[in-house]
């Protein structure tokens, strides 16, 4: 029998998906060839936030950071060299609304730094109750979205690893599995759903969708859609390298074709999740948020207009991501929120909603998306390359000849940029004309915010670059 919606502690949902372009929504009408209605049915029944961010352009750092609710730079976690988990001291959303009564799950992805089993960056050691997922710092960052198995490991050999093949995790024990990861993903939080649809949850759904390689289908999903099947990597057959470059933009045929395909399918799995809220009378009493990692990934087809640049870089395109946030009764069906908001808020709302005592997540960098009208700045900082937005202005800064950025231009095919870059997005949303030399009080005074920032909390000069000029 359906639940009665009452006023009791709200369930959470926290979706996340992988490399999701900023303009792949069918609702935005941006991209004609994009079919998403069941985002589209959360936007329409929630709110969309159009000046979100993630606080890192890549996985790991991003997740860590969203888990936190903090700026994971506080523990040194900047890029893939140097990301892992919050230490035991900085507890994560999970522990802290598992503090509140809650029960916790999660399923899919996991990708904070280099986890293995056991580790603190593997759910059931930073707060979950349930989980099913895979361990993707073993796999060059991915999950297989079909084969994850002994067999498979054993098939694919030296591949098995840049394939991401290996077995999944159900809590502390492995579990294999031959079939679509993310229909079992869908599959497994519809069961945790309903098993404890009568206490406050949270459930932490992060799908490998739409991370490359996306032919990477299940047969009929191919013959459905007319597309032919694309072979993973094959040692025998060349060097890892070489068959990367043509397995991404804008080598690989059907590119686009694959991706749509696997963004529809975590649609029809997020649209299933709903549904069942609705069958159990919990969606009044649960709040859905939706976001991706960072920003598209140009390289696996993602579109990321109006906004320059993608996953990997600290442009718009980067770091700005789809947020979406629903909950019935308490927030407005179609608002459309415009401050700055950030990945970090999603801690202090759920504990917020959940009743708790401010003190209990008062070293969150966010902010209760419940109660605020945003950010005032927000801060980026991968080492090699920093970012400040205050209000409309952001300043942008890349090291000149640096070696991380070549290797981006070079495997990625995504462009960083170099040096200084200001900009003003009200006027400049695509980030088109630099206005560094024409604006210098602007940007020192951004600069500024960035270093105090960078002494707050803790990563020392070396990260915040060369000073901006000031105003003569």
């Amino acid at each position: 029998m359906p639940t009665t919606a009452t006023t009791r502690q709200p369930n959470i949902i926290v979706i996340v998906s992988d490399d999701h372009g900023y303009a792949d929504r069918s609702i935005l009408g941006v991209q004609d060839d994009v079919q998403t209605p069941c985002l589209d049915r959360l936007a329409q029944e929630g709110a969309s936030y159009t000046n979100a961010y993630v606080t890192a352009p890549i996985c790991s750092p991003s997740r860590a950071g969203l888990a936190a609710g903090q700026y994971q730079q506080r523990w040194g976690a900047r890029w893939f060299t140097d990301s892992e988990i919050g230490p035991e001291s900085v507890p994560t959303m999970a522990e802290l609304l598992r503090g509140e009564g809650y029960t916790t799950g999660y399923f899919g992805k996991v990708h904070y730094g280099t986890e293995h089993h056991g580790d603190r960056g593997t759910p059931p050691q930073h707060g979950y109750d349930e989980s099913f997922y895979g361990l993707a710092g073993e796999s060059m960052g991915r999950l297989n979205y079909l084969h994850h198995s002994e067999d498979a490991v054993e098939e694919y050999g030296e591949a098995a690893f840049p394939m991401a093949v290996q077995p999944l995790w159900n809590g502390e024990e492995p579990q294999e599995l031959e079939g679509f990861l993310t229909d079992a993903i869908g599959e497994r939080t519809r069961q945790f759903v309903a098993e404890h649809a009568d206490k406050p949850f949270l459930a932490t759904v992060a799908f490998n969708a739409v991370h490359n390689f996306c032919w990477q289908l299940p047969a009929e999903e191919l013959q459905k859609r007319g597309l032919p099947a694309y072979e993973d990597w094959n040692p025998g057959a060349g060097q890892y390298i070489d068959w990367y470059d043509g397995a991404i933009s804008p080598h690989l045929e059907n590119g686009r074709a694959y991706y749509l395909a696997q963004l529809e399918l975590m649609d029809a799995q997020i649209g299933l999740i709903l549904d069942q809220l609705d069958e159990l009378g919990l969606a009044e009493d649960t709040i859905v948020v939706y976001l991706t990692d960072n920003g598209g990934s140009t390289c696996n087809y993602g579109v990321n207009l109006p906004l320059r640049g993608t996953k990997y870089t600290l442009w718009e395109g980067g770091v700005r991501v789809p947020f979406l946030l629903r909950w019935p009764g308490r927030v407005p069906a179609g608002a459309v929120r415009e401050g700055l908001t950030s990945s970090m808020d999603i801690l202090p709302t759920a504990m917020a909603a959940a009743g708790a005592d401010p003190a209990a997540y008062a070293t969150s960098d966010g902010l209760n998306l419940l109660a605020t009208d945003g950010h005032e700045t927000l801060h980026w900082d991968c080492g090699w390359q920093w970012s400040v937005r205050r209000g409309d202005w952001k300043l942008h800064w890349v090291e000149p000849g640096s070696p991380v950025a070549e290797a981006i231009r070079d495997v990625e095919h995504a462009e960083p940029g170099s040096g200084y870059f200001l900009c003003n997005l009200a006027a400049d949303p695509a980030e088109t004309t630099n206005l560094y030399d024409a604006e210098p009080t602007v940007a020192a005074e951004l600069a500024a915010l960035h270093a105090a920032w960078v002494a707050d909390v803790g990563q020392g000069e070396a990260a915040a670059g060369p000073a901006a000029k000031t105003d003569s």
